[in-house]
């Protein structure tokens, strides 16, 4: 699974703190983690995005699928036009048109599923990985962690995003704590990418 990217996280929260510190803070021991790849290269990241692209793929196909049939039917109505009647015609097209809807509905409908089962899925990684990078924190004598994704620069040197997939995989324990200062990041996860909409246009009317 896009699938893509705890993104827009940050941003406003830095930006004011980058505003606010005062000289003292240069003597601050700052961290950088990359919390998308903090949470999606996990070894539970990688089998939550399996599963999601599983579900997406199956949700795709049936959607592909339906939109075929109404390809078919729509074809066959086009070849026919000049021959049905107008009252038949209608009533074949207003049936099209109504299966039409249903389609998009469903399609609506899955894209919904989609972000549910993403969040839910998602939802415990991130509670572990922001565990994970509080003790990090902690260990390392760290006053404050930011997220890669919300400044425009940092050194290389200062990022521990490898750390934290490490100590992650390796099933330690996470703290809990709430000292440690730690921006809020994006908790719904890179996420599949949409679902394609249906995008077939109505049968042409006779014209007789």
């Amino acid at each position: 699974m896009s699938v893509s990217a705890l993104p827009r996280v940050l941003s406003l929260v830095l930006a004011l703190l980058a505003v606010a510190l005062p000289a003292s803070a240069q003597s601050m021991r700052v961290g950088v983690v990359d919390t998308q790849r903090a949470v999606m290269e996990t070894e539970d990241g990688l089998r939550m995005q399996a599963t999601l692209k599983k579900l997406f793929d199956s949700r795709q196909r049936e959607l592909d699928k339906k939109q075929e049939d109404l390809q078919k039917e729509k074809d066959d109505l086009d070849k026919q036009r000049e021959v049905l009647s107008k009252a038949a015609f209608a009533k074949r097209a207003d049936k099209w048109q109504r299966e039409m809807v249903q389609l998009q509905t469903v399609f609506v409908e899955y894209n919904k599923e989609l972000q549910k089962k993403q969040g839910e899925l998602t939802q415990p990684i991130f509670q572990k990985a922001m565990g994970i990078i509080r003790r990090l924190a902690t260990q390392e004598g760290f006053d404050v962690v930011v997220d890669k994704q919300a400044v425009p620069y940092s050194r290389s040197d200062l990022d521990v995003t490898d750390r934290v997939i490490t100590m992650y995989n390796q099933g330690g324990p996470a703290d809990s704590g709430a000292d440690t200062k730690l921006a809020p990041a994006d908790k719904t996860g890179g996420g599949p990418k949409p679902l394609t909409p249906p995008t077939l246009t109505p049968p042409t009317p006779p014209t007789k």
